[in-house]
């Protein structure tokens, strides 16, 4: 999910931390989302309640601290301004607010709005990346197959063409099989097609490198759902998406973090323009802050 580019940010440090109080004075105090309703349609009420003020609304937030404990942790502290970081340029450490004055820099209007790159932000992103917290098997993944009984490939793939199924699939087991040139495709048909009916979309994504767990719960990516971008396995940092629509293939591939539980209308309205990751687009819904209220 991650596509973005690093950049040089065209503003320093101290005039992105003026900018913005400039920003949180002058913003309109607008709300879609009730506080009462918030608490009521949590899970559980001793799971940390994130308020997300944006530029739309307000959007309440339940974070899944059983299910992804070392990502829930690194997304409050972010929020909360208890993670470090080293500007080279000014030579001091700073303990930012991270998210406050950031923007949801990629919309895919009913699928996804995306916010907090590290690649808008003049910090950077904190270091270590942190692992994914995924359980494949509460999932499922390990009973669904790549090719369904009459040869087709699983929609829950989102293959699009034969050239993808090649470079997703077969690839990978290629690999798996030890398979490193063409000569030695047909001596191994036999094997590969066996595999390849044997290959459920759980062992085929740990050939791409997913190490998963069984220690906690994990559940799908639907509608509502918070989870932590990526550009590969074990790559979470500070950048995260709000789900506007069930999306099973993008399940085992990203943490799930929380889920709205109050303020849909306001991601909907986000998610009502789309906008291109590659480029800054001033029009593009502003996250003023992220606080943790209980």
């Amino acid at each position: 999910m991650n596509t973005m580019r690093r950049f040089s940010p065209t503003f320093r440090t101290c005039g992105f931390w003026l900018a913005l109080e400039l920003l949180l004075i002058l913003s309109p105090r607008l709300s879609y989302a009730d506080l009462t309703t918030a608490r009521q349609a949590m899970e559980d009420q001793t799971n940390p309640l994130m308020l997300m003020t944006t530029s739309q609304g307000a959007i309440y937030i339940e974070l899944l601290a059983n299910e992804a404990p070392d990502n829930v942790a690194r997304f409050i502290d972010l929020a909360e301004g208890q993670v470090e970081f080293f500007d080279e340029v000014a030579n001091a450490t700073f303990t930012p607010r991270y998210y406050d004055g950031m923007r949801f820099h990629r919309v895919l209007p009913e699928f996804v709005i995306q916010g907090g790159s590290p690649s808008y932000h003049p910090l950077g992103a904190p270091k270590p990346m942190l692992a994914d917290e995924i359980n494949a098997i509460a999932l499922g993944l390990d009973r669904l197959p790549v090719l369904n009984e009459d040869g087709s490939i699983n929609p829950m793939l989102n293959v699009g063409n034969q050239e993808e199924f090649a470079q997703r699939v077969l690839e990978p087991l290629y690999r798996e099989l030890g398979v490193e040139t063409v000569s030695e495709l047909d001596p191994a048909e036999d094997d590969i097609v066996t595999n390849l009916r044997g290959l459920t979309v759980m062992r085929l994504y740990e050939y791409e490198g997913y190490h998963y767990r069984s220690d906690f719960q994990t559940r799908g990516i639907s509608r509502g759902t918070v989870a932590l971008a990526n550009d590969g396995p074990n790559r979470n940092g500070p950048e995260f998406f709000i789900a506007l629509r069930n999306a099973d293939w993008l399940n085992g591939r990203h943490t799930v973090i929380g889920r709205v539980v109050e303020g849909l209308v306001t991601a909907d309205l986000i998610g009502g323009m789309a906008i291109d990751p590659t480029m800054f687009n001033p029009q593009s819904s502003v996250i003023y802050s992220i606080r943790r209220i209980n």
